[in-house]
């Protein structure tokens, strides 16, 4: 008799677990959360148009935080001034009308695809030009609900914003481009955005740029205030350091090869005016063609750039050296006609000379008047040739080495090529050590006033 109540007792135990079991594995969580989907969310239940209660249920207003991942950036244009950047945009706010039952912490979250489902922030961005959503292959967002009534609202978007830009220092320069997001009908008396606290802000590792590099990022608030009221705003500013390796290589290095073959024509031979003439117009064509190109990259400025300094001061030497070698031009012929004036007059003495011996020669009864040998100590003559000799007898002026070296040249136009080889080098040398002292200070200086050291 115990032995049979004790083998029911089993088979009843082993009833109930397969039994309970049995039930277990035919509960549908997918039907649980259309069943929670339509509680929520049903006709009648859930207007999409009425914002969310403040903090614990109160009157205030709703408390959105932000947060961003940028998964890339594409191009940062200088002449349109703008940038285009991909980024995974996510929201979280509470809604406590959403809270539901999460079946013993089996229902972690509900997931949906359709935002006009629920009640949406009124977001977007001020700065922005142009943007799209990714619908390949589904629309790249989703919307979880949590049963704490939380939402997550995520997005992948790809966006053009503008990007004023102080192209003073241009290539040395660093610009601040911002991505601000403001609420467009929502007072801060009914919406507040706030960043994520935490890291409200990820960048994806190895970032590439062609010409940038992005230093660091900023996260900070800019609420607004119209006529209309204060609106919340936040915004990111991402700093980006061009790189300066591509012009040095491009723009920098070249000018400087063309400023100093254009010195070439200083040791050229004054008489090679084809060699010369052909070498300055080439180098200043070539020097203009650049200057030009460089330009056509940039947008049209009311300031000066560092880059038009540095084309500038080039062309400007380059066309120096063409000068000179016009001036050495006039130099050597003026210094032609000087010397066929003296030959000239050469000639006229010698044959003036050739003339008074003749004449002296053929008038031999002529007779002449004999001057005393000694003349008076009061006589005028004698002291005027006294004075005489004693200028030629006070000793001779040291010559100052310049002139001792240029003396070495005779002629005026062989003076000013060698003056030039060392004068146009020199200066060109000053210019760079004046340059590069100025830029580069002010580039930390104006890190430093951005505040971003």
């Amino acid at each position: 008799m115990g032995t049979g109540h004790y083998f029911w007792a089993i088979f009843y135990f082993t009833s109930l677990c397969s039994a309970s079991l049995a039930n277990n594995a035919k509960i549908n969580f997918r039907e649980k959360e259309k069943k929670v989907l339509d509680q929520i969310l049903g006709a009648g239940k859930y207007d999409a148009r009425i914002r969310p209660s403040g903090i614990n249920g109160t009157d205030g207003p709703a408390i959105v935080r932000i947060n961003l991942f940028v998964r890339s950036i594409m191009t940062i244009s200088d002449i349109k001034m703008e940038y285009s950047v991909q980024l995974t945009f996510r929201e979280q706010w509470t809604d406590e009308r959403l809270k539901f039952d999460d079946i013993q912490g089996r229902l972690k979250y509900l997931t949906l695809t359709e935002a006009n489902r629920v009640w949406m922030p009124d977001l977007f961005f001020s700065n922005e030009k142009e943007g799209h959503f990714h619908n390949i292959i589904m629309p790249n967002v989703y919307i979880r609900i949590f049963p704490n009534g939380s939402v997550l609202y995520s997005i992948r978007i790809s966006l053009t914003l503008a990007c004023p830009m102080n192209l003073k220092l241009y290539p040395l320069d660093r610009q601040i481009c911002s991505l601000r997001m403001a609420s467009y009908g929502w007072t801060t008396n009914d919406l507040v955005f706030l960043w994520k606290e935490g890291d409200p802000v990820q960048v994806v590792k190895n970032l590439h740029l062609p010409r940038f590099t992005l230093e660091k990022f900023l996260t900070d608030y800019c609420n607004s205030k119209t006529n209309t009221g204060e609106y919340s705003c936040l915004k990111v500013d991402l700093l980006f350091k061009r790189e300066f390796s591509y012009y040095l290589i491009q723009i920098y290095i070249p000018c400087c090869m063309l400023v100093i073959v254009s010195w070439v024509s200083f040791w050229l031979d004054q008489g090679a005016v084809p060699a010369r003439v052909s070498l300055g117009v080439t180098t200043l064509l070539t020097m203009a063609t650049q200057t030009s190109g460089i330009n056509a990259s940039l947008p049209p400025v009311s300031y000066t750039k560092a880059i038009d300094v540095w084309t500038g001061v080039c062309l400007t030497f380059v066309f120096g050296a063409l000068l000179e070698f016009a001036l050495v031009n006039y130099a050597s012929r003026s210094d032609m006609h000087k010397e066929n004036m003296k030959k000239k007059r050469r000639d006229l003495e010698q044959a003036s000379l050739d003339a008074a011996s003749d004449l002296l020669d053929t008038d031999s009864n002529a007779t002449f008047a004999m001057k005393p040998l000694v003349r008076h100590p009061g006589d005028p003559l004698a002291l005027e040739k006294l004075r005489q000799c004693e200028v030629h007898m006070q000793p001779p002026k040291r010559p100052s080495c310049c002139k001792t070296w240029l003396s070495k040249f005779p002629t005026r136009s062989k003076r000013i090529d060698v003056i030039s080889r060392i004068t146009f080098p020199l200066v060109f040398a000053l210019f760079n050590l004046v340059y590069w002292s100025t830029y580069l200070f002010r580039e930390e200086e104006d890190e430093v006033v951005l505040g971003f050291v």
